[in-house]
């Protein structure tokens, strides 16, 4: 930014304010007691207006150009015309300190040191109202509705129309802070009135309408006289005791000075709708001057970074028009842009941003490094690694840290320096001097290499794509083109100011000047077109232009160059420029050509770049009739391929088994191209390429059609994958599976697909058929297992289908009673089938019992009474139980026996009868609730016969566990009572002690006998497990929160069933024994024999859990 000084003048009063008329043409100042109004275009007085008898302190004009208004110390307004008439006089009690229009309805607010006035040309009186402090400055705000005071005790106060006051901001300093001068922000793009505000202790504030601050104080260092806004507030000056007028950001930024001055500075406003400021100073100096701001931007190929409102930083993608802001707040001075850098140099640092990726519409920028250094430089560049600094004569290299790395020493000034690429941390630099010379510069080498020395200044240089010719424009507006190697003058130009390279075309370049565009192809003439602006890239068919300071992409056809090639018969030069851009009439003149000139290969290419099909089609049918004639296929192919008939190309290439051709096309296309995708799929199908059909369908999206491919192949994992992702395929993955599975005699698995699918009546239907195979089969312990799933899968289903939530209960509990008789019965069919028993007889003889209580309705398919009756009878004799195996012989007799068990029974029946009468007590099982003695054939079946407490048994042994199920009081949920259990109540015992004494002959013994701890108190859930003698009801142990608190967590064991099932809570009797539960099927054993167990069978014995397997 530069001020120019355009005219001064000199009265010898005091300047205090001063006023534009709206149009800009006249200046109105308040020069001691007289108004002196002057021509802004040269500085000419045009007339002294005197009216006043005091010195006059304020002026202002009506936006509508209509009248302007003084207020002088004598007390007094006067309205004057825009003829320089004064048509109106009011006074005040004190002198006038400033005054203000409306600019809207055009309202006159006049303030003294006392009270304020309302006046508008419709009324006649002047409304006045008192003020607290003398008022020093006013202003109103744009849409007229506000009038904000500003006064000497510190306070700025808002009213409205009416003189009501409507906010009142109170300023830290108070009266030692005096509001010399405010001004509302003149936008209409702000969305708050912002209202700046300049006080004498040496501060500058902006503040809303509603009172609040914007920002913080910014400090001045000197008391501010004047403060004013730019047409569209863009920008402020400030003038003041400091002698000079400063330059701000709509922000409070500084950013420069507009002329030094001898004395203190009272009033400085800038002409409407211009860059033009007046300044009026204490020793009567009026100064008028331009502004100039420099346009400081940096361009490298489609990106374009310049500077906004003198604080910000634009980046413009000159392709895509995206726009990205960089606000810096603080004045940018220089910008230099480079691939994914960006290096923009403020007053006091460098900063070096980069892009957040590689993508090339990517336009997010990052800080990279700071160089917190103040530099002077002319020009500024910046590469991958560093920043190049242009002073004078001189180039210096420095590392983003900061540190110079090397420098370079110019013959004369530097004029010119661009970047012209190459790797990381070794650019090269182009660079023009004033005395003609031309040199490449690298980043990492301290010597330049002299490209070519002409005889006049450069002013503007680009090289080639290539780097083989070098564009020069220089001070005479001559564009020269050079060989760089031969250094020979290829042509020159007339009337060029600036040129570039075509990035995508070696011999094309183009340049501007005079008002025209110039393109120049080869060695052919110059081909023009209007138009306006500097030439600073040309790209394909886009040509870069910057005009004042915008910059824009221009498309330009590039008809005429091709056909300078055209007609010299030079048809691939002609393409490639059809290629950077023509109408299709163009394309179809040039195909034509071509093909006239028998030049088929670009004959064809252009007829696809002039999109007509018929002529497209007509001539790839004689190449591929042609083709087929001489029995090339591939040619063929290939020629479709390029007319975009892909189908015919796809079919040839699958009818020839050419797995390689058929991807390479697949790979090509779009995936929005179904049709011939999916003819891919099926020849990679039927060419037994199934990775490359998964590959296809893959791309287009067709899942249906892949799970389809998997499942055809029998390549499951990819299946279930796919299936886990989509649960929508699951059904066309593992209904095929299970069915697969089916036809494999994988039954078992299959059954697992079927229920993960979904197919629940499938798995269930699977599952029986096993089920009855195993039971026909005398395949018991399968039978029982089977069962088991079949009742865990009904659960599933009670848990999802509520409708049929009821039915699949039932038949989990009808499956769970099957799965634990055949697990049993499968032990009593081996010993009976088998030669050698695998049990203990008191394993035998209590699983007979289980097994017989359990039977009391009807028999299960595949279960025999005969089978389980002899086993009790022979263990009950074996054992000493008598009199239960006398019954066994007993109900044997009224049986069908088989024929090789009849002798054995005869004999049994008759030896039982020379023994006891009786059955051995060791044998006879107690009720761990109430101590009861239960007969060995209980007509209850598996319950006391005193208590009805249903007995827990051993799923092993069968032994009768030494636990007790109980139920939780009403309102305790599960969670609940396993927290209660686990809290582990320390139990009170007390000790009983006893002294004994003991005498002998020689001496007198004491002795402290200590018996076994006896606990205090009684155990509260014993308390609960009392019942009613002989009653036929059974009556749960129901237990309460104390009860829960007071038990151990190593006595409870919880069948924690899924929904909608209750868990059940088993306390154990004798926790000394250990007992262990299965996590999945919820079965009962003596932790000894179920280690045993699975170590035999590495899983649990009932229902086939590894050991490995996480808990459900």
């Amino acid at each position: 930014m530069r001020a120019v000084l355009t005219w001064r003048d000199k009265v010898e009063q005091c300047i205090y304010d001063l006023a534009f008329k709206p149009d800009g043409t006249q200046l109105i100042l308040a020069a001691g007691n007289r108004l002196l109004v002057y021509d802004t275009s040269d500085g000419t007085l045009i007339q002294p207006l005197k009216g006043h008898k005091d010195t006059v302190y304020c002026v202002a004009y009506a936006k509508d150009g209509k009248r302007f208004a003084s207020g002088s110390a004598d007390k007094s307004v006067i309205i004057w015309t825009a003829k320089l008439e004064g048509i109106l006089k009011y006074t005040h009690n004190d002198s006038i300190q400033c005054v203000s229009y409306n600019p809207v309805t055009h309202q006159l607010a006049s303030c003294s040191s006392s009270d304020f006035g309302l006046w508008s040309p419709e009324q006649k009186s002047v409304s006045k109202h008192k003020s607290s402090s003398k008022i020093t400055c006013c202003s109103w705000t744009n849409d007229g509705q506000y009038l904000a005071l500003g006064m000497f005790n510190g306070i700025i106060s808002i009213r409205n129309k009416n003189g009501e006051e409507k906010v009142k901001i109170e300023r830290p300093g108070g009266a030692l802070s005096p509001i010399w001068s405010i001004c509302w922000n003149p936008s209409r793009d702000e969305h708050n009135d912002i209202l700046a505000v300049a006080d004498w202790g040496q501060k500058l504030s902006f503040y809303q309408l509603s009172g609040k601050q914007v920002g913080k104080d910014r400090p001045l260092n000197f008391d501010p006289c004047c403060i004013s806004y730019f047409t569209k507030g863009e920008y402020i000056l400030l003038g003041g005791s400091d002698k000079q007028v400063s330059l701000f950001t709509k922000d409070g930024v500084r950013l420069g000075t507009i002329g030094d001055q001898s004395s203190w500075v009272w009033t400085c406003k800038v002409k409407p709708d211009s860059n033009y400021v007046v300044i009026g100073c204490q020793d009567g100096t009026i100064s008028f001057y331009q502004l100039i701001f420099s346009t400081v931007h940096g361009l490298y190929k489609d990106r374009y970074a310049y500077r906004d409102s003198m604080t910000d930083v634009i980046v413009q993608h000159l392709i895509t028009e995206q726009k990205v802001r960089i606000k810096c707040k603080e004045l940018v001075k220089k910008i230099a842009i480079y691939k994914n850098r960006l290096a923009i140099q403020l007053p006091e640092r460098i900063l070096i941003y980069e892009l957040y990726s590689d993508d090339s519409s990517d336009m997010h920028y990052r800080v990279k490094e700071k160089i917190v250094k103040k530099f002077e430089c002319n020009l500024l560049v910046v590469c991958s690694d560093h920043i190049i600094l242009c002073q004078e004569k001189r180039l210096q290299c420095l590392s983003f840290g900061g540190t110079k790395e090397r420098e370079w020493q110019m013959e004369s000034l530097i004029r010119y320096i661009k970047v012209i690429g190459g790797p990381p941390g070794r650019e090269g630099l182009l660079v023009g001097l004033k005395n003609g010379q031309i040199l490449k510069i690298f980043v990492d080498n301290l010597f330049a290499i002299v490209l070519l020395k002409q005889a006049t200044a450069v002013r503007c240089l680009d090289m080639s794509a290539s780097r083989n010719k070098l564009a020069v424009v220089d001070e005479n507006d001559t564009c020269l083109v050079y060989d760089i190697h031969t250094k020979e003058l290829l042509f020159q130009e007339p009337n060029a100011n600036s040129v570039a390279w075509n990035t995508q075309c070696e011999d094309m370049l183009c340049f501007s000047g005079g008002g025209y565009l110039n393109i120049k192809a080869s060695n052919f003439p110059v081909h023009q077109q209007k138009l306006q602006g500097f030439v600073v890239g040309y790209n394909g068919s886009k040509i870069f232009c910057l005009h004042v300071f915008s910059m824009s992409a221009v498309e330009v056809p590039q008809s005429a160059p091709m056909y300078q090639y055209l007609d010299r018969k030079m048809y691939k030069e002609a393409y490639q420029i059809a290629c950077l851009g023509v109408t299709d009439a163009d394309w179809r003149e040039l195909a034509m050509e071509a093909l006239e000139g028998l030049e088929f290969e670009t004959a064809k290419k252009d007829f696809l770049g002039s999109g007509d099909p018929k002529e497209t089609k007509m001539l790839i049918t004689k190449q591929a009739d042609w083709a087929r004639n001489i029995n090339e296929p591939k040619a063929a192919v290939e020629m479709y391929l390029s007319a975009g008939e892909h189908i015919k190309a796809i079919e040839i290439s699958g009818d020839h088994g050419w797995v390689d051709m058929l991807i390479d096309i697949a790979r090509k296309l779009d995936k929005a191209e179904r049709e011939p995708l999916l003819l891919c799929a099926h020849y990679f199908k039927k060419l037994d390429n199934p990775g490359y059909a998964a590959e296809t369908y893959l791309k287009i999206g067709d899942l249906k059609s892949l799970v389809q491919l998997h499942v055809e192949t029998q390549r499951w994992d990819e299946a279930f994958a796919l299936g886990e992702k989509h649960p929508e395929f699951k059904d066309d993955v593992y209904v095929p599976y299970a069915q697969w599975l089916a036809e494999n005699d994988r039954f078992e698995e299959a059954q697992k697909a079927f229920h993960k699918a979904g197919r629940q009546s499938e798995a269930v239907k699977v599952l029986e058929q096993l089920t009855h195979n195993a039971v026909v089969e005398s395949r018991f312990n399968d039978a029982a297992y089977y069962y088991w799933m079949l009742s865990m899968q009904c659960l599933d289903i009670a848990q999802v289908d509520k409708n049929q939530k009821k039915e699949m209960l039932v038949k989990f509990h009808h499956f769970q009673h099957l799965a634990e008789l055949y697990h049993v019965y499968h032990s009593i069919q081996r010993y009976t089938e088998e030669p050698f028993s695998f049990h203990l007889p008191e394993t035998l003889f209590n699983i007979s019992r289980f097994l017989l209580h359990s039977l009391s309705k009807e028999t299960p398919l595949g279960i025999s009474k005969v089978n389980t009756l002899f086993t009790l009878a022979k263990q009950s004799k074996a054992l000493g139980a008598y009199k239960l195996a006398r019954h066994a012989y007993d109900k044997l007799q009224g049986l069908q026996i088989p024929a090789r068990f009849q002798k054995s029974i005869e004999l049994g029946s008759l030896t039982i009868r020379s023994k006891p009468f009786h059955d051995s007590e060791e044998l006879v099982p107690l009720c761990y609730r109430c101590s009861t003695n239960n007969p060995l054939l209980n007509n209850l079946g598996n319950v006391c016969i005193n208590c009805r407490q249903p007995f827990v048994f051993s799923a092993s042994s069968y032994e009768v566990l030494h636990l007790v199920e109980f139920y939780l009081e009403e309102g305790i949920t599960d969670e609940e009572a396993v927290a209660l259990i686990d809290l582990e109540a320390p139990r009170l015992t007390k000790k009983e002690r006893k002294w004994q004494e003991i005498a002998n002959n020689n001496s007198q013994t004491l002795r402290l006998d200590e018996t076994v701890d006896r606990i205090e108190e009684d155990d509260p859930f014993t308390a609960k497990l009392s019942f009613e003698q002989g009653g036929s009801e059974f009556v749960p142990v129901v237990v309460n929160r104390a009860v829960l608190r007071s038990m151990s967590r190593r006595d409870v064991l919880i069948k924690r069933w899924p929904r909608p099932l209750q868990w059940q809570y088993f306390r154990s009797l004798l926790p000394d024994a250990s007992i262990t539960m299965c996590p999945s099927c919820f079965q009962m054993f003596h932790s000894e024999d179920y280690e045993l167990l699975v170590l035999q069978h590495n899983c649990c014995p009932y229902c086939r859990r590894r050991i490995d397997e996480a808990s459900q």
